[in-house]
């Protein structure tokens, strides 16, 4: 049954893995093996895929869809057992900058991996991003930009950050065109991440 779920996320069915998943939860399978034997391991499987070449962003977005169908009727279950998502990742594209549909693959691939996204969008201010992980007590915040000209934003967060000492509490990570390792060093991000995948390995490495 649980394979069944993984191999349908696969082959991005939403129809199925509603449907399987729904047989799985009346069977009492545990709630926690729903999650990490059929969807989760499911969407590794495209991640993998997607890494290495095999599949495309189509079929990583229908993937998710066929996902998230599953992650809906379990999550009221996952809440009553108390069972925690991996880490909370507020996530969005920087003030001045619009572009989304990296930062939307990345929030994504780490949902697939367990992990509990908050998505703030695009033209997000440093404000905004801080005050939002703080709230929602957010362990990380991924940051994304395209354009140089909004690279400087990111500064402002990890600046904001250290101001209010809060780095052992709020991992920056920083993505996007704009951006490389050499500037995460330099502004004081904790990670530079030039993907999804890359985003799932370092924060499953870390926490």
């Amino acid at each position: 049954m649980l394979q069944q779920i993984s191999d349908q996320i696969d082959l991005g069915d939403a129809e199925n893995v509603y449907e399987l998943t729904t047989t799985a939860i009346e069977q009492k399978i545990p709630v926690k093996q729903i999650l990490d034997q059929g969807l989760l391991k499911g969407m590794n499987i495209v991640g993998q895929k997607f890494k290495e070449h095999e599949i495309f962003l189509p079929e990583v977005l229908m993937a998710a869809k066929a996902m998230n169908t599953g992650m809906e009727l379990i999550k009221p279950l996952l809440l009553s057992d108390n069972i925690p998502m991996k880490a909370k990742v507020v996530i969005g594209t920087v003030r001045g900058d619009l572009h989304d549909i990296g930062k939307n693959l990345v929030g994504i691939m780490l949902k697939g991996a367990g992990f509990e996204i908050i998505d703030l969008g695009n033209d997000v201010t440093p404000e905004k991003f801080i005050e939002t992980a703080k709230a929602e007590g957010a362990q990380f915040i991924g940051m994304s930009a395209l354009l140089t000209t909004t690279m400087p934003v990111m500064k402002e967060v990890t600046d904001q950050i250290r101001k209010e000492n809060l780095e052992g509490k709020i991992k920056t990570l920083i993505g996007g065109a704009a951006v490389s390792k050499s500037y995460a060093e330099e502004i004081g991000a904790t990670a530079y991440c030039y993907d999804g995948s890359n985003a799932v390995e370092y924060l499953n490495s870390i926490i």
